[in-house]
């Protein structure tokens, strides 16, 4: 990041006006430190030569006085305005990455992004603190106080306005190539601490099966050798930064040297008068005061820097556009893959690759899916659909697809409404289709409370209701287990219950959903975690969907899901043809179209 980039006074609203603050109050400290050497002088030297008594300098120390507690005050003014800017605009950037990370989707998260956008929206933003309360200030400062001064000293003695001048740019000669080292070490410490952060997320993500195997104490090593590798990456960051202190010193120390030795042999040869030659040896300092704290601060923000570098990475990611058409009702539509094709991260391969089938109530599935007009069966008025294939052929992202939370390179997904014309989904607005849809993950994601409170989710619902759901699930046999049942606090993310234990919650909460509102449920290898018990759980309920009326689309491996299902669709995946350089397929079909047969076939 520049000195002051641009992107952070556009991203965040409360660094602009610091920085103007700033930039006032250091006009206001450059009058003051003016004149505060030549109150100075102007005591001093009456002192000196003896030719004023103490009631005669009166006036000039009260002022001098006065000049002292405002420059306390200034500086008072912008240590509190600082510290306040910096919180705000670490609030805002955090936001901002955090809302945007989410934006981009679980594809652009799942490709190992998740982790350190955690660590960076959480510790790494932290350090830009010392960035916006120390460097930034120091910054404005001189670029103001030292030209203000500098201009004083050359209308007081151009020999030492020279002698400034020349030495001035050392400073920031050596500032930079000093920075450029300790940069470098503050990013790798902030990339050592977001792989700490990722392994210490993963190890805690996985502690209860690592415990349950034994294996507990394994990442033991390698969570000390991480930890090992931050102290070094730390402790480097701060040895650079106290020699390139102690450069910058020894240099501005020197520098006032020079000037003050100039100073004294001309006022010995009476070449100039004793009063300016005290102010100059007052403002002598003040000139390289400010470089010498945008140096010695540039070292103590820059893990802030490299931080904020990281954040507008995040935010410069682009977007896919989002629709803003409403969602068609569900409820009775037709839903059909179109030729769909994802590219699977950064790999040549499509997954899925030409992914064409129909499914939904409403009017069968035509052979050609581009053809709206009703077949000549109708389905059920509620379907279980099983997505099947070997693993990482892009069942999930085919679930990811329907769920409007990623957009196809190829092809397209049309919701056909009862007695309606067909939408394409990248059209609708996410926010009135998801109202419309259940989503159960392999691992859900539950907010913190207790048990009753994540299955209602706010919703009215009969006690006899709610046990018919935990009934149907399986939560009946967890809450038995849980040490105040219903009542059972839960943490964030579902910390407190197991894998299997999390997935029954948020099936039950799905079974709540009212059928008219919500017809479309999604599950993703809803038994994968689950004994024979939790397996025959889940079958009773999605059973119990389609019973309602609702589409169920489900991500199957075992048997017997496959075996429930009204249609099976296979997923497949396929090279990335060559002459696609922007990783979509250049027209016509790269795999053969993943097909739809009737219930227990698998195509």
């Amino acid at each position: 990041m520049k000195p002051l980039d641009p992107r952070l006074l556009r991203q965040a609203r409360a660094a602009r006006g610091y920085v103007v603050l700033t930039a006032v109050l250091g006009l206001v400290t450059a009058g003051l430190v003016v004149a505060q050497a030549l109150l100075i002088a102007s005591v001093l030297a009456p002192a000196i030569q003896g030719s004023l008594s103490l009631p005669d300098v009166a006036t000039p120390l009260s002022w001098l006085a006065a000049v002292v507690v405002v420059r306390a005050g200034v500086a008072w003014a912008q240590e509190r305005f600082a510290l306040k800017a910096a919180i705000t605009t670490v609030a805002e950037l955090r936001e901002q990455v955090v809302s945007h990370a989410v934006a981009l989707g679980p594809r652009w998260l799942a490709t190992g992004r998740g982790p350190a956008v955690a660590t960076l929206a959480t510790r790494g933003l932290d350090d830009l603190e010392p960035y916006m309360v120390r460097y930034l200030p120091q910054l404005l400062l001189a670029a103001t106080v030292t030209p203000a001064t500098l201009a004083v000293v050359l209308g007081l003695d151009w020999i030492s306005a020279i002698i400034i001048a020349v030495t001035i740019p050392l400073v920031p000669l050596f500032m930079i190539l000093v920075g450029q080292l300790t940069a470098g070490t503050s990013e790798r410490r902030l990339k050592v601490m977001q792989r700490l952060g990722s392994q210490v997320l993963d190890l805690l993500a996985g502690l209860p099966t690592l415990r349950a195997f034994g294996r507990e104490h394994g990442p033991e090593k390698r969570v000390k050798a991480l930890g090992d590798a931050n102290r070094r990456a730390t402790m480097g960051t701060l040895r650079v930064a106290f020699l390139s202190g102690m450069v910058l010193e020894l240099l501005t120390t020197l520098s006032v040297a020079l000037v003050a030795v100039g100073i004294g042999l001309r006022l010995v040869y009476g070449e100039v008068g004793l009063e300016p030659a005290l102010a100059v040896l007052v403002l002598a300092p003040e000139v390289y005061l400010p470089l010498r704290q945008v140096g010695m601060h540039f070292h103590a923000s820059t893990d802030g820097i490299a931080a904020a570098n990281q954040v507008f990475e995040v935010l410069d990611e682009p977007l896919r556009p989002v629709g803003t058409a409403p969602a068609p009702a569900l409820a009775g539509a037709r839903i059909t893959f179109d030729g769909v094709s994802v590219r699977a991260g950064d790999r040549d391969v499509l997954a899925p690759a030409s992914l064409t089938a129909t499914f939904g109530a409403g009017p069968a599935a035509t052979d050609d899916p581009g053809d709206h007009t009703p077949g000549t069966g109708a389905a059920p008025s509620g379907t279980v659909v099983a997505l099947t294939g070997p693993s990482g052929s892009g069942k999930t992202t085919t679930a990811l697809v329907l769920l409007g939370l990623l957009a196809p390179d190829s092809g397209r997904v049309l919701v056909t409404p009862r007695d309606g014309e067909p939408v394409d989904l990248a059209d609708v607005d996410p926010t009135t289709w998801w109202p419309q849809v259940a989503w159960v993950p392999q691992r859900p994601t539950l907010t913190p409370g207790t048990v009753r409170d994540v299955v209602l989710d706010g919703r009215e619902v009969s006690d006899a209701d709610l046990a018919d759901a935990a009934r149907l699930s399986g939560l009946d046999a967890v809450l038995d287990t849980l040490p105040d049942g219903w009542s059972t606090p839960i943490g964030q993310g579902g910390v407190g219950l197991s894998v299997g234990q999390r997935q029954r919650v948020a099936l039950t909460a799905a079974l709540l959903g009212d059928p008219a509102r919500v017809p479309l449920v999604v599950l993703d290898e809803p038994t994968a975690h689950l004994d024979a018990r939790g397996e025959q759980a889940v079958l009773d309920a999605v059973r119990t969907w389609r019973d309602q009326g609702r589409t169920v689309v489900v991500v199957a491996h075992r048997t017997s899901l496959v075996e429930l299902a009204d249609q099976v669709v296979t997923v497949s995946s396929a090279a990335l043809p060559p002459s696609s350089p922007d990783g979509a397929p250049d027209g016509g079909p790269v795999a053969p179209a993943a097909s739809a047969t009737s219930s227990g076939a698998v195509a």
